[in-house]
C-alpha cells in the first residue's frame, strides 16, 4: 500500500520542533508532526496540590484543541463549562507519562504544570503532546538549575509517544488522520530513553487484533520512540 504521502510504512512524518518558542513560560516548544502541531509549556509554581506527600513535588498537564485545529470548528470547553472527556483522558495520559521521567524528591515542593494546545490536528495530538510536552518540561528543569534554585536536573528519563496501526490490513508507524480515521486497530505507545513502556492503549476500531500483531505494532513504536528520542537529545544537549 501506497500511503497518502509516500512515506514507508515504518517512517515518521516529518518532525519539527522549535524551543522557546514562548517568551514568559519557564520551558516551551512548537512541535509539528507533519500536519499536527501542539504548542507545549511549562510553568512551574512554588507549590504543590494537597495529595502530594511532603518534601516531595508534582508533574500535572492539560490539553486542549482550539476552535479551527480541525476541519470544522469545535467549542472550546469553557463555553460547555466542562472539560471534554477526551481532552481529560488526554491530559491525565499526558501527565501520568511526564511523572514517569521525573524523581519527584528532587523536584522538591512544586509543581510543574504542563498546557499543551493543538494549534492544528491531523492525528497523534496526544502522542506529540507528550513528546513536545517532555521536551518544554526538561528545558524548565534545566532553567531551574541554571538559577541556582536546584543543584540537578530531577528528570531521569527522555520520554516520547508515537503511534501506529492497522489500515488495510498493513501496519503503519505515525498515523496520520487520513489513516487513522480508516485503521482497523490503533495503538498509542509511550517509552522511555531505556525501551522501557510508559503506556500502551491499543485498540481493535474495526476489528480484534492478534498478540503477535500487537508486539509487531510495539515494535515499530519502538523505532518511532527512539528516532524521537534521538531528536529530543540533539535538541537538549544529548543529556539532561
Amino acid at each position: 500500500m501506497t500511503r497518502a504521502d509516500g512515506r514507508a510504512l515504518d517512517e515518521l512524518r516529518p518532525i519539527q520542533i522549535t524551543t522557546d518558542f514562548v517568551k514568559f513560560a519557564e520551558g516551551s516548544c512548537l512541535i509539528s508532526c507533519g500536519d499536527t502541531k501542539v504548542l507545549c509549556c511549562a510553568s512551574v509554581e512554588e507549590k504543590t496540590p494537597p495529595h502530594v506527600a511532603e518534601g516531595t513535588g508534582w508533574v500535572t498537564a492539560e490539553y486542549s484543541m482550539l476552535p479551527r485545529a480541525n476541519r470544522e470548528r469545535s467549542k472550546r470547553d469553557i463555553a460547555k463549562l466542562k472539560l471534554s472527556p477526551r481532552s481529560a483522558e488526554i491530559q491525565r495520559l499526558v501527565g501520568r507519562s511526564l511523572r514517569a521521567a521525573v524523581d519527584m524528591t528532587k523536584l522538591g515542593e512544586r509543581t510543574i504544570n504542563i498546557d499543551c494546545d493543538v494549534l492544528q490536528g491531523d492525528g497523534g495530538t496526544r502522542t506529540a503532546s507528550v513528546t513536545g510536552g517532555f521536551l518544554a518540561m526538561a528545558i524548565a528543569c534545566q532553567k531551574l538549575v541554571a538559577d541556582g534554585i536546584l543543584p540537578e536536573t530531577p528528570v531521569r528519563h527522555f520520554v516520547s509517544g508515537v503511534s501506529a496501526g492497522i489500515v488495510g490490513e498493513e501496519l503503519m508507524l505515525d498515523l496520520q488522520y487520513s489513516e487513522d480515521s480508516r485503521a482497523q486497530v490503533d495503538l498509542n505507545c509511550i517509552m522511555n530513553d531505556a525501551g522501557q513502556i510508559i503506556e500502551l492503549q491499543g485498540t481493535g476500531e474495526g476489528r480484534a487484533f492478534t498478540v503477535e500483531e500487537q508486539q509487531k505494532l510495539v515494535a515499530l513504536c519502538a523505532k518511532g520512540n527512539r528516532e524521537l528520542i534521538a531528536l529530543q537529545k540533539e535538541i537538549l544537549g544529548g543529556h539532561l
